[in-house]
């Protein structure tokens, strides 16, 4: 957790250059409004969108013949996976839901350090995500934390997921991207 607070806080030098330690001026606060209520809504809209698909899927799907959307491409085929992705560690699924609660403690105590929309969106879709497979692990059967979770999306040549794994890998890809670019979740730019 003290790396991740590390990314999401403030800059170890000042503007001048001085590093921690060194005489210098207290560092500006950000410019602008934090972007909490950004980061919650996306959050809330990416678990509400999966909460919603895995009802209607297991309430319509489950133990049916898999549904063709796009022809032998893509296919609706409704699976409890046990695991993490692509159904590896099925013996360790209680590990799995403590990972997802700390990954969503870790996010709601540095919300309050983000100033940047774009970290705000990456950060909702990875807490969004990570809540609505927890909600699985919780209240799925076998049992409390061991749940297993729902998938339906499957392409051809690929591992079935849900709408919570899309949005974890497009919060962690965008993740990347502003990193890349070196955006920080504070709103500063830096070039290294």
């Amino acid at each position: 957790m003290a790396e991740a607070e590390r990314i999401i806080g403030t800059p170890d030098s000042d503007a001048d250059g001085a590093a921690d330690g060194e005489a210098a001026a207290p560092a500006e606060r950000p410019k602008g409004k934090r972007k909490i209520i950004a980061l919650f809504v996306v959050a809330l809209l990416a678990y509400l969108l999966d909460l919603g698909s895995k009802l209607l899927v297991v309430a319509e799907l489950e133990g049916r013949e898999p549904i063709r959307v796009v022809g032998d491409l893509l296919t609706f085929h409704v699976i409890r996976n046990p695991g993490a992705a692509f159904g590896m560690g099925e013996a360790f699924t209680i590990i799995f839901t403590f990972i997802a609660a700390t990954v969503i403690v870790v996010i709601a105590r540095l919300a309050r350090k983000l100033y940047s929309t774009w970290w705000a969106i990456a950060l909702g879709l990875l807490l969004g995500g990570a809540l609505g497979n927890l909600t699985d692990r919780i209240f799925r059967s076998p049992g409390v934390f061991e749940g297993a979770v729902v998938d339906f999306i499957a392409p051809a040549h690929f591992a079935v997921f849900n709408l919570a794994d899309s949005a974890i890998v497009c919060g962690g890809f965008l993740i990347v991207i502003l990193s890349f670019r070196g955006l920080d979740p504070d709103g500063t730019v830096h070039k290294d």
